[in-house]
């Protein structure tokens, strides 16, 4: 949720926290994070929060940077609010408006345990191709959950995918 979003439509803010959603943080003003100080990081995923916060009751913790687009800065202006910094593996490019068939084929194909999947609320299509990318998706075996529930918790390293694993990196020759 941005800012301008959710004081756009409070009351679907409310209705999503309402219906067990997580809710996650997209900054204010939907800047490139990466160019922005600790402070001002730390501003733009705030004053979402206390917003939220404000209309639903709940703390967020989660956040996925504008575009994709992060640094060290960022990483640790958000766990010092205790945010969890959320990528994805598989755009589905609904932002190109390359149309329904498209968005389920990137979508569906080439599944893995953990995927996620990346989509914006105001795609010209997303309503129309949602319902079949999750039937595929279900049809595949895989079960659609929060997103909360594929964030470990510490201890855990990332990959250069971005991907999560449990435990303590180790480092080649054991060490």
């Amino acid at each position: 949720m941005t800012g301008g979003w959710v004081s756009t439509y409070p009351d679907d803010v409310k209705a999503i926290a309402a219906a067990g959603h997580d809710l996650g943080n997209h900054s204010e003003n939907h800047k490139q994070m990466s160019q922005l100080s600790a402070e001002e990081c730390q501003k733009e995923i705030q004053s979402v929060h206390d917003r939220v916060k404000e209309l639903t009751g709940q703390e967020m913790c989660l956040f996925r940077p504008p575009y994709g687009d992060y640094n060290d800065t960022l990483i640790e202006a958000a766990e010092a609010l205790h945010y969890y910094t959320i990528q994805w593996n598989c755009d589905s490019l609904d932002w190109k408006n390359l149309g329904v068939e498209p968005m389920i084929q990137r979508t569906t194909k080439n599944l893995h345990p953990g995927d996620i999947l990346l989509f914006h609320n105001n795609s010209q299509y997303i309503t129309q191709a949602l319902p079949a990318i999750i039937e595929s998706i279900q049809s595949q075996g895989y079960q659609i959950v929060p997103i909360s529930e594929l964030v470990l918790s510490q201890p855990y390293w990332i990959d250069h995918t971005g991907m999560q694993h449990a435990g303590i990196q180790r480092r080649a020759g054991g060490k």
